[in-house]
């Protein structure tokens, strides 16, 4: 296999005639090969070449940054503050100290002339709702009979007794020693061969809840509930929400004859009225509307 010719080297390029001869340059002087060598530093090549800044090496001085105008002016602030505060305190103190007033209040003179006389107890409602609460219950009409029944003793009624009146007594009782329960008293009377009355006074010591205002609720909601077809009810005059309801339609109790009823429920204060009716005729409006509104006349 015949070898490939060698290639020729580029040809020198010409020197002109006339070039002047330049002074040969002085020889580097020797390198001392056993002296360390001090390699240079890795140069970040990505790292942004402030073209503005001045060569250090040409004697320009190196700009401000702005810690140190930031560190400045803080630094002012706080002297500022310093100072204000040590002239406010300056000022206070060459003031005269403000006189406070003596602990001690001068003895008040006591009124001439007799003292007021107490409300009587038919404008002062507290004291005659404090005293016998039966006192304040409807006098059985000429030829009525007392009826006596088993619940209630010397015409009161304790929360027990009262809540026994209802279709859940233990859930009632758990409701009205909440609502602060005080006492209660009970009349009852009998006229004709079958009518019934019954009135209840309930009082309340209503210290953070309207205990007599939300028992006329309950009692005006029970009374109308499931019973709106074959019920009439009416506004009692004066009371505000007081209601009278007229059952048209008889029931039985208990295996009793059915009777025809009529209820009424209102509240004045701290207590709550209630009047039931029965009989085995139909109730008027006039008859149970009388005696609601005379109760209530007397609250």
């Amino acid at each position: 296999m015949e070898e490939e010719p060698a290639r020729p080297a580029a040809p020198a390029a010409p020197t002109p005639p006339d070039a002047p001869q330049t002074a040969a340059a002085p020889e580097p002087p020797p390198v001392d090969e056993a002296a360390p060598v001090d390699e240079a530093a890795p140069v970040d090549e990505a790292a942004p070449v402030d073209e503005a800044a001045p060569d250090a090496a040409a004697g320009g001085s190196r700009r401000r940054g702005r810690t140190t105008l930031l560190i400045a002016a803080a630094a002012a602030a706080v002297l500022g503050l310093v100072a204000g505060t040590c002239t406010g305190v300056l000022v206070q103190a060459g003031r005269e100290p403000t006189k406070l007033p003596p602990l001690s209040q001068a003895a008040l003179t006591r009124g001439e002339g007799a003292a007021p006389k107490p409300l009587p107890a038919d404008q002062d409602r507290r004291v005659r709702t404090d005293g016998d609460l039966r006192e304040l219950l409807l006098k059985k009409p000429r030829g009525a009979r007392e009826i006596e029944w088993l619940d209630g003793v010397d015409g009161w009624m304790d929360l027990a007794t009262y809540v026994g009146t209802f279709g859940s007594p233990s859930e009632q009782f758990s409701e009205y020693v909440h609502d602060d329960f005080r006492r209660a008293a009970v009349t009852r009377w009998k006229t004709g061969a079958t009518r019934t009355v019954e009135i209840r006074l309930i009082q309340f010591h209503q210290e953070e809840v309207l205990s007599a205002l939300e028992g006329s609720d309950t009692g005006r909601h029970w009374a109308g509930w499931g019973r709106e077809d074959d019920t009439d009810r009416w506004p009692v005059p004066g009371t505000g929400d007081g209601e009278v309801f007229v059952h048209n339609r008889p029931e039985s109790v208990d295996g009793s004859p059915p009777l025809y009823s009529a209820e009424a429920h209102a509240w004045r204060g701290d207590i709550e009225m209630e009047i039931w009716m029965a009989d085995t005729e139909r109730i008027g409006k006039d008859q149970i509307m009388d005696l609601a509104r005379r109760q209530m006349e007397r609250l």
